[in-house]
């Protein structure tokens, strides 16, 4: 195992035992769960802990591995009844890896890892992350089973609480996500030689403003918003161009088609640019006029917010959810009512013309994040 960071441990009483730690998630492409997983594998190993990842695998994968973890692929996590025949093969692989935490991020992989250490001797401690506004039920129910429940916000605790009044406050644990502010520096502006590439690659997205909206090709997270804000500025006559980033995903296409109609039909189609997934977002946060989060529905955090306020750039977002929650505590000027087109529009001129300072974070860091997580595996395993 690799030697414990200084900078985790100086905070962290020396564990008197080195932990094994399963984290079950459904697969490791893209989003806030998979990254928080990779976040909590890179501190454990960090600690001098022994890192295991379940999924179905992805392109972080191999990051994971080179970080230091150890991945096991196994389909826990796809919306299928075959999914249950994996079970026994679960159970299998846990009872070889004789595991102290077993830590599921996700409902299926969850019931799959609730039933699998039954019977399990000794029996591994069982702690769920609840990381988004999941609709209330018995199938959601599973990630308040958990010895400790993980989430993410104020308004996602108020909200589990709120829906499952059996669960007892004491086991839910407020742990923000957060980013690394060496990642996503202050006031950090791409070097020329980037630049370059990046609008040799996407010149349509030279000569204005640029707005991007940083999220998965799904529905919920605004794209049609964006499309509409870029359109009305455009009306107005202010000029600006709109970078989609991440929304090009496998299986999206027919939704792809939805959103390049939408842009045709609102004459845009050489102001707007969508691309899969990338690893330069902070150089393209960085560059960006403006930071779009637009999701129609509340969402438990706001990842990109965090990131792009630590790098100085502004961000305008709907006040609902842990996004408004974000946005009324740091950068309050950012928030308009969720579905204001208007005042939408209203605010996105005014911030591209001046918008308010932006001050350095001083929470929401990654470490916190780490150290907290770690703090209550040791509670367990101690």
């Amino acid at each position: 195992m690799k030697a414990a960071s200084p900078e985790l441990m100086s905070s962290i009483a020396v564990p008197a035992k080195l932990m094994t730690v399963v984290q079950l998630i459904p697969a490791l492409h893209s989003g806030g769960a998979e990254r928080s997983a990779l976040e909590m594998a890179r501190a454990l190993v960090q600690a001098g802990h022994r890192s295991i990842v379940i999924s179905a695998g992805g392109r972080l994968a191999e990051q994971l591995k080179a970080e230091g973890s150890e991945h096991v692929t196994l389909d826990i996590g796809r919306k299928a009844l075959r999914t249950l025949t994996r079970l026994a093969a679960l159970r299998r692989v846990l009872r070889e890896l004789k595991p102290d935490i077993v830590h599921a991020r996700s409902r299926l992989p969850a019931w799959l890892g609730w039933w699998a250490i039954k019977g399990m001797t000794p029996r591994p401690h069982f702690v769920t992350t609840v990381h988004g506004l999941n609709s209330p039920g018995r199938y959601s129910a599973i990630l308040m089973r958990g010895e400790r429940v993980i989430v993410v916000s104020q308004t996602l605790r108020d909200y589990v609480l709120s829906h499952y009044p059996w669960l007892e406050p004491s086991r839910v644990r407020v742990i923000p996500r957060g980013i690394d502010p060496e990642a996503f520096p202050y006031g950090h502006w791409p070097d020329d030689a980037w630049q370059k590439a990046f609008y040799a690659e996407y010149p349509a997205l030279m000569g204005a403003p640029l707005l991007t909206l940083p999220a998965r090709g799904t529905r919920l997270k605004g794209h049609h918003d964006a499309i509409e804000l870029l359109a009305e500025l455009k009306r107005r006559g202010i000029e600006a161009r709109l970078l989609l980033l991440g929304v090009i995903e496998p299986g999206r296409e027919a939704y792809l088609d939805e959103l390049r109609e939408l842009i045709r039909v609102r004459g845009l189609s050489s102001q707007v640019v969508l691309t899969p997934p990338r690893d330069d977002v902070r150089d393209i946060y960085a560059l960006s006029t403006l930071i779009l989060q637009l999701s129609n529905k509340p969402e438990s955090f706001g990842r990109t917010v965090i990131e792009a306020l630590s790098l100085c750039r502004p961000v305008l977002g709907y006040a609902h959810g842990g996004v408004g929650e974000l946005l009324a505590e740091l950068y309050p000027a950012g928030r308009v009512p969720q579905g204001d087109r208007e005042r939408l529009v209203e605010r996105a001129a005014e911030l591209m013309r001046l918008a308010p300072p932006i001050a350095p974070l001083q929470r929401y860091r990654l470490l916190d994040m780490q150290r907290a997580t770690l703090a209550l595996y040791e509670e367990l395993v101690g």
